[in-house]
């Protein structure tokens, strides 16, 4: 299974051509978009070439989820804990944008490691960004304290108008995903993949990963959820997480892959989709193979100008002689 990473590549590899080598001499306003429509807007200026603009889009939220300023709830300070005083945010942001930050790479660490270390947690800023809700809520179940909402049903933006659920509590969080697909050989293979997926957790080798289950309706949980947030044409997973899946080292690990936990069922479902298209394919050629060798040989024929065909008769006379 490929688990998709956090950092933008994309982002990343911007980063590391302006301040790493020695391309500073042109202008750089570009736009990239990543998978569950995050938008980026960078702008780099010769005059300022250690100055960047980084604007970043989010997905449109559904109305069952909480917005603060355009922003998730607890966003504005995960900002401010992952980048210190290398940020400035920009209020209001750039149009269409839900975050503009200004980054000043003059107060970049002096030591190489160190540096490329905040430049990898500057283009993961969709995880500091989108999931800073979630984190807030497995700290809080790492430490065993309240948190406001304890019990209540959560609902978190992760798709386009889509959103997943967290019941929180003491000694466990619950996560919940409305599985959606638009394409119906897409359901077909996430429904038979998310029942394998379940099935694997059973493994001893994966005794202490968290519970996880599958249901083709709703579970209870969901119960005072708006009927739209919990229409799912593909069942929906519930996780069981614990402390153990929420300590210092997991922290950020566990909430990467709950808030990406759809795109990461659709990769791997366009990837079979994609891997048995190929193997019908190549089956296809074989048969055509195999048909062409057990085809008899073919009596050798002239064409006409017309595009007919003929065969060249014998004449003979009497006496069995061919007659020219």
């Amino acid at each position: 299974m490929i688990l998709l990473q956090s950092a933008s590549r994309f982002l990343l590899q911007i980063l590391q051509n302006r301040l790493i080598s020695s391309e500073k001499s042109v202008d750089l306003d570009c736009h990239s978009v990543e998978f569950d429509d995050v938008r980026y807007h960078i702008q780099f200026s010769v005059k300022s070439p250690q100055v960047m603009l980084l604007s970043i889009s989010l997905p449109i939220p559904p109305p069952e989820t909480v917005f603060v300023n355009g922003l998730p709830l607890g966003s504005i300070e995960a900002v401010k804990g992952a980048y210190g005083e290398l940020v400035q945010i920009l209020d209001p942001p750039k149009d269409g944008y839900n975050l503009t930050m200004k980054l000043n790479f003059t107060k970049l660490p002096q030591d190489e490691e160190q540096r490329k270390a905040i430049l990898v947690k500057v283009a993961s800023v969709r995880e500091v960004v989108l999931g800073a809700p979630l984190r807030m809520v497995l700290h809080h179940l790492a430490s065993r304290t309240t948190f406001p909402n304890m019990g209540q049903l959560i609902a978190l933006v992760h798709r386009p108008k889509e959103s997943f659920f967290l019941i929180p509590q003491v000694e466990k969080v619950t996560v919940i995903f409305p599985m959606r697909f638009r394409d119906s050989v897409d359901i077909v293979l996430a429904t038979s993949f998310l029942q394998e997926f379940v099935e694997s957790r059973r493994a001893a080798a994966l005794s202490n990963a968290p519970l996880c289950t599958w249901s083709p309706t709703p579970p209870q949980e969901l119960k005072g959820a708006p009927p739209d947030a919990v229409a799912a044409n593909a069942g929906f997973v519930t996780f069981v997480i614990y402390p153990r899946h929420a300590d210092v080292r997991k922290l950020d690990k566990t909430a990467w892959s709950l808030s990406t936990f759809h795109a990461y069922v659709n990769y791997h479902v366009k990837c079979s989709e994609g891997f048995m298209h190929t193997r019908m394919r190549r089956r296809v050629e074989t048969l055509i193979q195999a048909l062409d060798r057990a085809k008899p040989e073919m009596e050798r024929t002239k064409k006409l100008a017309q595009g007919n065909s003929f065969k060249r008769l014998s004449l003979k006379d009497g006496r069995g002689n061919s007659i020219p």
